[in-house]
């Protein structure tokens, strides 16, 4: 098939559709969490049904991110990000139109096998037209800031729709710029795949993903209900067997989805653990502040968008900073500085109460946004770095994979860390009914539902004593996601010490940077 030179202006192009792209995905997560409230209200879910609502879109994309990073790589990255695209599309609308809360799950669930398409897509177009180390780690800086910034726009853009309409209408938001994006992208990317992608493993397929559900499932199950209901055990056992046989299927087929061979690379296995630990720390707190700012201080959503977006804006400056300390100090010690970074943030979110004060979270919110911004910049540019061009979809995936499965488990164990100190602190005053009392240690939102129903003082007792106790679990997840951060940037401090500042692909100079891109679309 005939290549081309691909002119400045479609390289870029490129990027701002990948962009646009990956801030959608994003824009998404962000917004389902100041829907939370409204669609507590509506379809009344268990606590159980929450989480899944939470969870469900990333344990889909993470269970499937592995396959179909593979299937970009044969079929075309191009063809699958806007078939992901249309896909993404239908799925929002199903989840705004869904009428119960197992709908929602499915239809989250839906929007996660549609976002594994597009996630590998973006980065590996982006490892493809940016042949030169430098442009490259500027380009994945610009995509991992915006991706950081998509986290801060998404409360605020749904802040904007949810002071007008009811929860479901925060998807709507995706419909126009999916659309967007399916008109860009055809007329802008160019197709590039695998010339040699070998033959699809089935059996790989399914494995893949009953390891990666079978042990986040058991992780859910433990921090919710305990490690001793029996349902975790078997979860566990599966998901062990299951991972157990796909990396060994791994090891023995002519082409397997993971080149296991790529975790004998320091720079691609310390970048793939950094992603996790740090994603572990960082999404949870998304969701958690989501509840703080309406549930505890009271903001209207528009006002919790907003007061967000400090962070989003330091997510993007970190990954603009990123590039630029790579080559003063080294990529492990541009992960490290910026976990350092971002542990202060965390540490300093110790300092909020029940009382707004704004300074502080401002003062939290810079370093978090800062510090993870450089950090993911590096980790994600060191593994597109790491393998030829022609395996970028699958490497994207891999390392796709261990970001999302790192915060689906923050979201599932710090959540669960959260809900099971709010339990314990929770002081009810004298006098408060057993029914208000039972939908108030299930939740600060059942907490401030039952006050509503009753008298004056005993309401305002009832809420201060649900808030209080929803500020103590906060800071304790806040504690945790700091020590993680301090450990993971020692841990990468040390595991990718002597990587070099600018990583070539050989065959991009060797072919003085000619992509393997196609005239045909």
């Amino acid at each position: 098939m005939e290549t081309s030179q691909i002119s400045p202006a479609r390289k870029w192009g490129t990027l701002a559709v990948g962009c646009l792209a990956v801030l959608v995905l994003t824009i998404d997560m962000g917004a389902l969490h100041l829907a939370i409230p409204g669609l507590v209200d509506d379809l009344d879910p268990s606590a159980t049904q929450l989480l899944w609502i939470a969870d469900g879109y990333g344990f889909a994309l993470a269970g499937l991110l592995v396959t179909m990073g593979w299937l970009g790589d044969r079929i075309g990255r191009k063809r699958l990000l806007l078939i992901g695209t249309a896909g993404f599309a239908a799925a929002s609308a199903l989840t705004a139109y869904a009428s119960s809360p197992e709908m929602l799950i499915a239809a989250r669930a839906l929007l996660g096998v549609a976002g594994a398409t597009i996630m590998p897509s973006t980065l590996s177009l982006i490892r493809n037209v940016f042949t030169d180390p430098k442009e490259r780690t500027a380009a994945v800086g610009i995509w991992s800031g915006i991706s950081g910034a998509g986290v801060g726009l998404g409360p605020l853009l749904g802040g904007l729709v949810l002071d007008h309409f009811w929860w479901g209408s925060v998807f709507l938001i995706n419909l126009p710029i999916m659309a967007a994006i399916l008109v860009a992208g055809a007329v802008v990317l160019p197709e590039s795949r695998n010339p040699n992608p070998g033959r699809l493993d089935l059996p790989s397929v399914p494995l893949s993903i009953a390891a990666v559900l079978g042990l986040v499932y058991a992780v859910k199950e433990a921090a919710h209900s305990g490690i001793a209901q029996p349902q975790v055990a078997v979860a566990a056992l599966i998901g062990i067997a299951a991972a157990f046989l796909f990396v060994r299927r791994q090891s023995r087929v002519a082409s397997p989805l993971i080149d296991l061979a790529l975790f004998r690379e320091r720079a691609f296995a310390g970048s793939i653990a950094a992603n996790a630990f740090a994603m572990f720390a960082l999404v949870a707190q998304s969701l958690i502040f989501a509840q703080y700012f309406q549930s505890v201080l009271g903001w209207s959503p528009l006002k919790a968008g907003l007061a967000g977006l400090p962070g989003a804006v330091a997510a993007m400056a970190g990954g603009a900073l990123a590039a630029a300390l790579i080559t003063r100090i080294g990529r492990g010690n541009t992960v490290a500085l910026g976990l350092l970074v971002s542990s202060a943030g965390f540490s300093l979110y110790l300092l909020t109460g029940t009382e707004a004060h704004y300074a502080v979270l401002v003062a939290a919110m810079l370093p978090v946004g800062t510090g993870m911004g450089m950090a993911l910049t590096v980790t994600a540019d060191t593994v597109l770095a790491a393998v030829p061009k022609e395996r970028a979809g699958a490497a994207s995936a891999i390392s796709e994979t261990a970001t999302e499965l790192g915060g689906a488990l923050g979201m599932a164990v710090l959540g669960s860390v959260l809900n099971s100190v709010y339990r314990t602190n929770l002081d009810l005053p004298a006098g408060t009914p057993a029914g208000t009392a039972d939908g108030a240690r299930e939740s600060l939102g059942g907490a401030l539902a039952g006050a509503a129903h009753l008298p004056a003082d005993l309401a305002g007792a009832v809420g201060d004593a649900a808030r209080s106790a929803f500020v103590g679990g906060m800071h304790v997840t806040a504690l945790i996601s700091a020590g993680l951060a301090l450990v993971t940037a020692v841990a990468a401090a040390y595991g990718l010490r002597g990587v070099p500042d600018t990583i070539a692909d050989p065959a991009d100079e060797a072919a003085a940077e000619e992509p393997e891109f196609t005239t045909a679309a």
